[in-house]
């Protein structure tokens, strides 16, 4: 094993080790928006991965909008999930969502999120989704 393949499988069991929460990502489907309230219902796709990940806030602030007659504040989290994970039958593209399921902080269960990102990249030691709270 060289050298660089061996402290990316350190980084990658260090990534591992900090994902606490689990969840569901489901592929983007067409959904529909409530003008009376403001909230968006997003249609139920597929699921493209279910399994542990680590949700974290990328800003400390989020950013007030305007959606139909009331404010939504959107957060900007980053969701990493493990660098190996099962082939999917989909790419995860924005649109899609993120829901946690499970978390030692439970603030966190049943938050769902919006993805509007996705990096990849060979020497990456964790997958990482960009997503956002419109709550």
């Amino acid at each position: 094993m060289s050298e660089l393949n061996a402290l990316l499988a350190a980084g990658r069991a260090a990534a591992a080790g900090l994902m606490r929460e689990t969840v569901t990502i489901r592929a983007a489907a067409a959904g529909g928006f409530d003008w009376e309230s403001g909230t968006e219902t997003p249609g139920t796709g597929a699921v493209l991965y279910t399994g542990p990940a680590r949700v974290k806030p990328a800003a400390q602030m989020g950013r007030e909008v305007d959606a139909g007659e009331r404010n939504v504040t959107l957060r900007q989290y980053v969701v990493s999930v493990p660098w190996v994970s099962p082939a999917l039958s989909e790419r995860v593209v924005p649109g899609a969502t993120v829901d946690v399921d499970a978390s030692p902080d439970g603030r966190l269960v049943g938050l769902r999120l919006w993805v509007t990102g996705v990096e990849y990249g060979s020497t990456a030691t964790a997958w990482r989704i960009s997503a956002e709270d419109r709550s």
